[in-house]
């Protein structure tokens, strides 16, 4: 153990003793405090190279815009400190996350330039039957196939449904609540402009779902205008033999009075997702369904409806070499998933490599193609194809 120079300095003319300074040390409030706080983060680094003439990319999450093609790139620097709560007692805890790099720019909760706050949190359990735990203050949504974290997701790219239509996260309070080993369920109430995911960006029902609509501009939305979220979560227990470890996900979220003030266009998102076990041990699968009511623009015939659909298949090749594949389809009313589009369709394929070479760290390689089905649209520079080809790097600790 360290100590400063004074307490060296005052042990050795004998006025205190270092037994007294390692007790007084251990019970400072400070270091009870953080006695069970973890440290964790990562870092997040790529090279994309697009095959294409242009940059003009569609619409998916920032590590893979326009700005990252034919480039290496530092994508996310990520720190969280968290004390987890205890099991069965009338415990309490916090998760602190923050986000430094390019990626930051596009969070809820970005401060300034390249750097966003992701969570910020009190958690609280009240053990009444299993245990009921709050969240209160700014969380990670509950909705999704896939996270904000890339190497916590099969594919190093993001799906269509999760950046265009599902929140980046909420700020508000969350209850969720184990029923038993199979059946869990959450719901919780959010400020309105907290986000639905990123897909415009003005004062009308998308850009108030896109979480563009920051506090400044409050005062322009309903009183009413809160987001109301709901999910049920089943697992299939051990007893279920292959089928074990598979879930089944449906969630409800909806936003009352979502828009400007006097207006009744709420944005509302369903979603169903699941992850399924197979009698192959290495083999895995997923799908996933996000659909969008009075989320966008007006489009071409007034629609503003957004329908994501992605298939996942996983395959343990090694013990350190995993294949990963994602197959998507994607339409919308007013353009939600193509650039410069009033309406769209458009298919994605998406086949990733892992392998785990050095300890801590998620190397991978990722072959992704976008094609617009939307008639004659050609929104990549004049193209109908998007093709591109990533190595990524992520450091974990």
């Amino acid at each position: 153990m360290k100590f400063n120079k004074w307490t060296v300095a005052l042990a050795a003319t004998g006025v205190v003793s270092l037994a007294s300074a390692v007790q007084a040390d251990e019970s400072h409030p400070v270091n009870t405090a953080l006695s069970s706080t973890t440290l964790s983060g990562y870092v997040d680094t790529s090279a994309i190279w697009n095959f294409g003439t242009g940059h003009t990319v569609a619409n998916r999450f920032a590590n893979t815009g326009s700005d990252r093609q034919d480039g290496f790139n530092v994508n996310t620097i990520n720190l969280l400190l968290e004390k987890p709560i205890d099991e069965g007692t009338w415990s309490a805890g916090y998760k602190f996350e923050t986000m430094f790099g390019p990626d930051a720019n596009v969070m809820p909760g970005a401060l300034t330039s390249g750097v966003a706050i992701k969570q910020a949190h009190a958690v609280l359990r009240a053990p009444i039957g299993n245990g009921i735990d709050f969240k209160i203050g700014q969380f990670d949504p509950i909705v999704g196939y896939e996270v904000t974290e890339s190497y916590k997701n099969p594919n190093f790219s993001r799906s269509f449904g999760f950046n265009n239509l599902e929140p980046f996260g909420h700020t508000g309070i969350l209850a969720s609540y184990q029923v038993n080993d199979i059946i869990g369920v959450s719901g919780g109430v959010a400020n309105g402009d907290s986000g639905f995911g990123l897909n415009g960006g003005s004062l009308t029902a998308s850009g108030f779902a896109s979480g563009q609509v920051g506090s400044s501009m409050r005062g322009m939305l309903a009183e009413s205008s809160k987001v109301y979220m709901g999910s049920v979560v089943v697992k299939a227990p051990e007893s279920a033999g292959w089928l074990s470890g598979s879930s089944l996900y449906v969630l409800y979220v909806g936003a009352v009075n979502g828009d400007a003030k006097g207006s009744k266009n709420d944005p509302t998102l369903l979603y169903v997702g699941v992850s399924l076990a197979t009698p192959i041990k290495e083999l895995s699968l997923g799908a996933s369904a996000d659909l969008l009511f009075n989320g966008g623009g007006t489009g071409a015939r007034g629609n503003s409806y957004a329908n994501a659909y992605a298939f996942y298949t996983g395959y343990q090749i090694t013990e350190k070499l995993k294949a990963n594949n994602r197959f998507e389809y994607a339409t919308s009313g007013y353009g939600a998933f193509l650039p410069g589009r009033t309406e769209d369709k458009v298919i994605g394929e998406t086949f990733t490599l892992d392998y785990a070479l050095w300890s801590n760290v998620l190397t991978r390689g990722e072959f992704r193609w976008d094609r617009s089905v939307d008639g004659g649209a050609n929104p990549f520079d004049g193209q109908k194809n998007d093709l591109s080809l990533t190595a990524s790097i992520v450091y974990k600790f």
